[in-house]
């Protein structure tokens, strides 16, 4: 009995190394093609990224990478105008937030699950409208996140939770939104990052906050500096919103 019993776990023991080592190549792959760039290239690590997680459900970079890149395409799909663009936000945005989830229960006090699913929540939104994410009762989830998210590490991707949680007090309905927590939030990141990867979105997002509250000399002069960034995205939001003042 004793002999079954050894070989039951050594049996056991190779298929999980197995497992792992067959998770680590896919994770290995899907990195690879994640970071040579491109909406292409983002599209297909996904497949790559969900074979990491199933082969290794408990791992948690393997979640949190297969959140971050289903987002980061329904992104770029958004702000590219693929066709049906609303509807890959609305199916991406919501497999993202699943597999973060699945990386919170993991390892809670890590950053990037907490943070990928705000992320995603908001290019779910996009396809579905914030209308319908609140009244699926995701704007407490989404706020706990990013704040959770902050508190472990604000300065994470320069500074990245600070503009998550400005954005995300601003884009809420009335009586909900918080102009001046919006404002807070970006001008933090402003100061922080003045030359950071992400300085044309939050001069972008400061200002239309700023346009709200009547400060429209400040949000020119920040609309003017994204004008010229070369963030193609950015900087033909800056445009439109300099034609509309």
């Amino acid at each position: 009995m004793r002999r079954w019993f050894f070989v039951g776990l050594l049996g056991f023991l190779v298929f999980a190394f197995s497992q792992s080592l067959m998770a680590e190549d896919f994770l290995a792959k899907a990195d690879a093609l994640y970071n040579a760039g491109g909406i292409e290239n983002i599209k297909n690590s996904i497949p790559l990224y969900v074979k990491a997680a199933e082969a290794n459900p408990d791992s948690y970079e393997a979640n949190w990478k297969c959140a971050r890149a289903y987002r980061e395409y329904a992104d770029r799909a958004h702000k590219a105008e693929i066709e049906g663009w609303k509807d890959i936000c609305a199916e991406y945005g919501k497999k993202g937030m699943g597999y973060a989830e699945k990386a919170i229960k993991l390892n809670p006090k890590a950053i990037e699950g907490n943070f990928y699913y705000g992320l995603c929540v908001g290019v779910y939104s996009d396809g579905v409208s914030v209308l319908t994410a609140l009244k699926e009762g995701l704007k407490g989830k989404t706020q706990k996140a990013f704040e959770t998210a902050y508190a472990i590490d604000k300065n994470y991707d320069d500074g990245a939770p600070m503009i998550a949680l400005g954005r995300f007090w601003y884009v809420l309905p009335w009586p909900m939104h918080k102009k001046k927590l919006a404002e807070k939030y970006l001008r933090e990141n402003l100061q922080a990052f003045p030359n950071g990867k992400h300085i044309a979105e939050t001069e972008v997002y400061l200002a239309e906050v700023l346009i709200d509250m009547h400060k429209k000399d400040e949000a020119k002069a920040l609309l003017q500096k994204a004008a010229s960034s070369s963030d193609k995205y950015y900087s033909k939001e800056a445009k439109r919103l300099l034609s509309e003042l």
